[in-house]
């Protein structure tokens, strides 16, 4: 019991260290399928699982064709699921973001929607935080067609998911001891995800004078 309580969910690497491969699938299945998941470390999960596959810092002993798969799954699930429940909740379930960073996310998935068009949209989002998490459900809400979310989500879920472990892998592979500098690696990694999100906020704070 207290080990679980220690448990930082924000920090990728307890999650890691706590769940190992399988909690990269449910935590991304969360992140992109669930609106309860939008607080969740996608990025710096996927970029420090790759990164621990080639270093094994911290004593982790995770393999990278298992971690591929994981991510792969979570992220593509997660964002069916979050499209179906969307197509059947209808508006009634986006009404219910009323949390700041998830009405902002709204906000944004709609303008990418309508700016891009929904295959590209869908594409972007995933590498957005926040986005991805409320995109898929406001794509079955507006009744995307489900051949194109599913080809779309797969395409972006794949660039984002695989992209990123193979990213940390190959950071910890080809620059010896980067293991030594994990933490402010991480930091990066996270500070440069939510530069989007940053924006987002910024850019409403500019408007609400306006309204």
């Amino acid at each position: 019991m207290t080990y679980v309580s220690a448990l930082n969910p924000l920090s990728a690497t307890d999650l890691l260290s706590s769940f190992g491969t399988i909690g990269i699938l449910v935590v991304l299945f969360a992140e992109t399928g669930l609106l309860i998941g939008f607080f969740l470390p996608g990025d710096s999960l996927l970029f420090t699982a790759g990164l621990i596959c080639a270093t094994g810092v911290g004593g982790l002993n995770l393999s990278l064709p298992w971690v591929l798969v994981a991510a792969a799954a979570g992220a593509l699930a997660g964002a069916q699921v979050g499209f179906l429940i969307g197509r059947g909740a209808g508006a009634a379930l986006t009404a219910r973001a009323g949390r700041p960073r998830l009405a902002a996310g709204l906000r944004r998935a709609e303008e990418l929607f309508i700016r891009y068009g929904p295959a590209k949209a869908i594409v972007l989002a995933r590498f957005i935080p926040v986005v991805r998490t409320v995109l898929n459900p406001l794509a079955g809400a507006l009744h995307t067609p489900v051949a194109m979310f599913t080809v779309w989500q797969a395409v972006g879920g794949l660039l984002w998911s695989v992209g990123l472990v193979l990213a940390g892998y190959a950071l910890g592979a080809f620059v010896p001891g980067i293991d030594q500098y994990l933490l402010p690696v991480i930091a990066v990694v996270v500070v440069v995800s939510l530069i989007p999100l940053a924006r987002e906020l910024i850019r409403e704070r500019r408007r609400s004078p306006e309204s």
